[in-house]
């Protein structure tokens, strides 16, 4: 069975010291499990930043991104349970971000990562550019800067998607091993290497959302 497909949901939550608790007891007791019940969710986990934010991250892995539309998934969110009623981001969060994601680089997943499971730490970046350098900023990325992390020890893999809910248009979702490799030497080496499109036309010209990049670790997973 695949565990990554072509699409990604992606929900972001701060919440009240107050209800965090309990929070964490419906995401982790009934809502992923519910999730992962419904056709097209492939596999699901949760993270928390230790860099960035907004503090909690829910990850979905989706065979396709129209399986968000499904007669089953809008289902329940027409007839949520009363714990969810309760305890859903949408009610109880400070800070709410529901984005949903197309694949985009690459363009389909190879056998190796089709079968890969949650990776234990992220790092995602959630960006912007203008119209015009548009088309140049996705080949200056895909085949310039996402290549030199590969040689990061703890990487593992880099995905880039576009949104077709929410804002901004792009995220990458760095996989890797630990949060630490985010804070290593060979992280922060590929960071500034000078390539010079990107560092002169590309990155001033790019717009970063509150809270990116953030780094993650996962804190649950059925």
């Amino acid at each position: 069975m695949p565990r990554k497909g072509k699409g990604l949901l992606m929900v972001y939550a701060d919440v009240p010291a107050e209800v965090d608790e309990e929070f964490n007891r419906w995401y982790n007791e009934e809502h992923i499990p519910e999730r992962l019940s419904i056709p097209g969710v492939l596999n699901a986990a949760r993270y928390e930043a230790v860099k960035g934010g907004p503090k909690y991250l829910a990850c979905y892995e989706l065979s396709e991104a129209q399986a968000h539309y499904s007669d089953v998934w809008q289902g329940l969110l027409k007839n949520p349970t009363e714990w969810s009623r309760r305890m859903s981001p949408s009610v109880v969060a400070e800070n709410y971000i529901n984005n949903l994601y197309m694949l985009v680089y690459p363009q389909d997943n190879d056998e190796e990562t089709g079968g890969a499971d949650m990776a234990p730490a992220l790092l995602v970046g959630r960006m912007s550019v203008p119209d015009d350098i548009e088309v140049r900023f996705n080949q200056v990325y895909n085949n310039q800067r996402l290549p030199l992390y590969r040689s990061i020890p703890g990487y593992i893999r880099g995905r880039r998607f576009a949104a077709l809910k929410g804002d901004p248009k792009y995220i990458t979702v760095h996989e890797i091993e630990s949060t630490e490799v985010a804070d290593s030497p060979e992280w922060e080496g590929v960071r500034t290497t000078i390539t010079p499109e990107w560092n002169e036309t590309i990155n001033p010209k790019m717009t970063h959302a509150a809270g990116s990049p953030g780094v993650y670790r996962k804190i649950f997973q059925v």
